[in-house]
Order: C-alpha cells, then sequence, then structure tokens
C-alpha cells in the first residue's frame, strides 16, 4: 500500500472562487482582515485595562465596580453607529471589561 500525500487546494478552492483574478482579491482582502482583527484584539485588551483603571479608581473611593449609566451611554453610542448588531457588540465589550462580577 502506497501512501499519498494529500493534494494543495489551489487559491480558487481555499477561496471559493472561480476565477484566479477572484481568488487574487480574496487572498488580499483576508490578510487585511486578519491585520484588522489583530489590530481589534489589541484595541479590546488595552479597552479592558483601561476600564479595569476606571474600576479600581471608583472603588478606592467608595463606588461601585460598575457605573450603569455610563454603560447605557455605550450601549447608545453602538447602537446608533451600528444598528442592532451594535448593541450585542457593546454588550460583549462590557462584558469583557468589567472583569470578574
Amino acid at each position: 500500500m502506497t501512501a499519498t500525500t494529500p493534494a494543495t487546494p489551489t487559491s480558487t478552492e481555499k477561496t471559493g472562487a472561480r476565477t484566479d483574478e477572484a481568488a487574487d482579491v480574496i487572498t488580499g482582502a483576508r490578510e487585511r482582515i486578519d491585520a484588522l482583527d489583530d489590530r481589534i484584539i489589541g484595541l479590546v485588551q488595552e479597552r479592558m485595562a483601561i476600564s479595569a483603571v476606571i474600576q479600581d479608581a471608583r472603588i478606592a473611593s467608595g463606588g461601585r465596580r460598575v457605573n450603569l449609566s455610563r454603560e447605557m451611554e455605550i450601549l447608545t453610542h453602538y447602537s446608533e453607529a451600528l444598528g442592532k448588531p451594535g448593541t450585542s457588540l457593546a454588550m460583549t465589550l462590557l462584558e469583557l471589561c468589567r472583569g470578574r462580577v
């Protein structure tokens, strides 16, 4: 029995495109999306760190860890900018930034 090496998928197979030209466009666009995703992840991590500083300062001054009126401002901002999915995105960000409740 002879072992076979799996065939490497072509660029059109990897992208779902029907032409090499479209595959090239998709590959380039995906690389750009991957770079944007890396930047977004870094920004979310930065936001989490800043949120922790705010929470620590609020608690140290005798306040509550979470400021619900501020969270509502954020939800409204995202909703107005991105519609209903923006609200979901904002909720996820707020959850990430609150830390353990």
